[in-house]
């Protein structure tokens, strides 16, 4: 209707009626070609197939619609819905992508976390510490390993916060010389950093307790 007006105003303003109503025809022709190029590149629906696929219920793929997801999500939460994590789990995590303005990209990480037996809770405070991404195979590591939650967690919020602390690698060969779940989780909390690894091992090796080595190494 706008362009239709226009075109009024242009031939009114030239003043004769035979090149009114030619410029009409130009300007609706024009207007014509615009919709039909618009038309031709109209963006194609969300395809959420992958989501009922993996077992997600129809509420669920509404509410993610609602978050505005998008086709590679898609992919990543249909990765992580069939590793194990629930409806609800799948939200929330989304969630905790956009308050951070990311996208989900860590479906196979949280997959082989859930694999791993690490708790959903858990999967879903180290999505809020941003930890899902290169560090999630040394976590899933930590946890066949037979280390806890809590030291997964622990570890987690120091490298988050760019401070030192024990590498996974190195707290499950602490546990492999008998150091007691309760020690590992404190050193953890200590901040000890990996540097000080193979002193605590050679430690444990000369006979000392884990109440000496938490005397010894008092971390950062």
């Amino acid at each position: 209707m706008g362009v239709i007006i226009l075109a009024r105003h242009l031939a009114h303003g030239l003043g004769k009626p035979a090149l009114a109503r030619l410029t009409l025809v130009r300007v609706l022709s024009a207007a014509a070609l615009v919709c039909c190029i618009v038309g031709c590149h109209r963006i194609p629906p969300l395809d959420t197939k992958p989501l009922d696929t993996a077992g997600m219920s129809y509420d669920t793929i509404q509410e993610l619609k609602g978050l505005q997801i998008t086709a590679p999500e898609v992919t990543e939460l249909a990765a992580a819905r069939q590793g194990g994590l629930s409806d609800s789990g799948c939200v929330e995590i989304v969630k905790t992508y956009r308050s951070r303005s990311q996208a989900f990209d860590a479906g196979d990480a949280v997959a082989g976390l859930v694999r791993a037996q690490v708790s959903e809770a858990t999967i879903l405070e180290l999505a809020k510490l941003n930890q899902l991404g290169l560090n999630a195979g040394e976590l899933q590591a930590m946890r066949l390993a037979g280390l806890s939650d809590a030291i997964l967690l622990e570890v987690a919020r120091h490298r988050a916060a760019g401070k030192p602390v024990l590498a996974g690698a190195s707290l499950a060969n602490l546990k492999n010389v008998g150091v007691r779940e309760l020690t590992l989780l404190e050193l953890s909390r200590r901040g000890v950093p990996d540097s000080q690894a193979a002193a605590i091992i050679s430690a444990r090796h000369h006979g000392a307790s884990d109440a000496e080595l938490l005397r010894r190494f008092s971390g950062s």
